[in-house]
């Protein structure tokens, strides 16, 4: 019996992309609506996020315009972005909020890339983790009697190659962010 691998991969798949989902919230000197995609507040009792209620644009490289549907939601989408960890003061004219991007210090970039290169090892424990919970179930197969020695060695190896490959994809992902960061 060959051991299928396309559950791990699926999780790899997954894991890789909320990577990629949360290196996109990282601020970097240009304008970026996701970095306000997990910002919520209150509106009629319930936790909304703001992209939900809001329309935003990029309106030059260093200014984000976010336009309430709603006006009477402004000041609680002021009051959100301030206790968010954006680390932008938001500017509101009665209509609009403008986030105005400021250059990063050389310092700030040395601590965005450090947060990078954590989430990437974060990243990288996960697959190892879909990896040993695999390799779990290959083992418990054999026991079982349903795979022989080769087949087990040949699924550990399937999946070793699964888990150096998305680890590769990682590292790729963890170096692009590093290098647009240092270069802004």
């Amino acid at each position: 019996m060959k051991f299928n691998t396309k559950n791990a991969e699926e999780k790899m798949k997954k894991s890789v992309a909320a990577y990629e989902s949360n290196l996109s919230t990282i601020r970097a000197s240009q304008a970026n609506a996701s970095v306000i995609s997990k910002v919520t507040f209150e509106y009629y009792g319930a936790p909304t996020k703001l992209v939900d209620m809001a329309s935003v644009s990029v309106s030059d490289p260093k200014t984000l315009t976010i336009s309430p549907y709603d006006r009477s939601t402004l000041k609680a989408m002021v009051k959100a972005i301030l206790a968010s960890d954006v680390g932008i003061t938001p500017q509101d004219d009665g209509s609009v909020i403008r986030l105005v991007f400021p250059p990063l210090t050389e310092e700030h970039r040395k601590g965005l890339a450090k947060q990078i290169q954590k989430m990437g090892e974060d990243a990288r424990v996960v697959i190892r983790n879909i990896r040993r919970d695999a390799n779990d179930e290959i083992k418990k197969l054999k026991k079982n009697g349903e795979m022989t020695e080769d087949e087990q060695k040949a699924g550990e190896k399937a999946v070793q190659d699964l888990t150096d490959q998305y680890i590769k994809i990682v590292d790729g992902i963890t170096t692009q962010k590093n290098k647009e960061i240092m270069q802004l």
